[in-house]
């Protein structure tokens, strides 16, 4: 059986859910809020210590200003309300990513991170503006600043993700099977499952197929 410390997960649907049930991109958003919920309840039900959400990727920033405006009055609604039951729950938030946005929104993911900072039962890495490439371009940047050696270690350590283990899991809902910009160095070994649902269908039991999908896997990590 193999150890489950790290999910990643491409949330990608919501729009088309929203188009086909509801006739509105942003209701299929908001909708998409409820599966995160029912995510991370499973994911403290199975242990797992680090859950990795796309959120807003640097490509996002082309889609329709109304929409973009929508999310992010849903991330502020969302945190308010629910980083204190974060905090009661012991549940860690992280954003990754550049923090680009509002002086008001900046402020209150800088509070969520502060505020749960110190807890240890789940971390959430919120990838928020968040593009692996540049990622990766910016560790360069900062090796070369900090006139360090290149090196695997090096590059780690100045990403996103530095102290984070690699994910186990990278799971994509929305029948699209890319990687969309997400985690590229990242997830050189990871197991990666392509699932048809759109993000506001997929649920809990959809999820623990996955994770018993996995859990049964030869992991060879290069051997045989």
């Amino acid at each position: 059986m193999n150890p489950l410390k790290h999910v990643a997960i491409i949330m990608d649907g919501n729009g088309r859910w929203g188009l086909k049930y509801k006739k509105s991109r942003n209701e299929g958003h908001r909708a998409g809020l409820k599966t995160i919920e029912k995510i991370i309840k499973e994911s403290i039900k199975n242990k797992i210590k680090f859950l990795t959400l796309y959120a807003f990727s640097t490509e996002n920033w082309k889609r329709p200003k109304n929409e973009i405006s929508f999310l992010f009055k849903l991330l502020e609604n969302f945190l308010q309300n629910k980083i204190n039951e974060f905090h009661k729950q012991d549940i860690k938030l992280k954003i990754i990513g550049k923090k680009n946005f509002s002086k008001k929104i900046n402020n209150l993911l800088i509070f969520s991170e502060k505020k749960t900072f110190k807890n240890k039962k789940l971390q959430i890495n919120l990838a928020l503006n968040y593009g692996s490439k540049s990622e990766i371009v910016n560790s360069f940047k900062l090796i070369k600043k900090n006139k360090d050696k290149i090196s695997e270690k090096k590059i780690e350590k100045y990403l996103h993700t530095a102290n984070i283990p690699d994910p186990d899991i990278l799971i994509r809902t929305g029948n699209t099977n890319r990687l969309s910009n997400f985690l590229l160095w990242q997830i050189a070994y990871t197991e990666i499952f392509f699932e048809r649902k759109l993000w506001p269908a997929f649920n809990e039991s959809d999820f623990r197929k996955i994770i018993k999908k996995y859990k049964n896997i030869k992991r060879n990590f290069g051997s045989i």
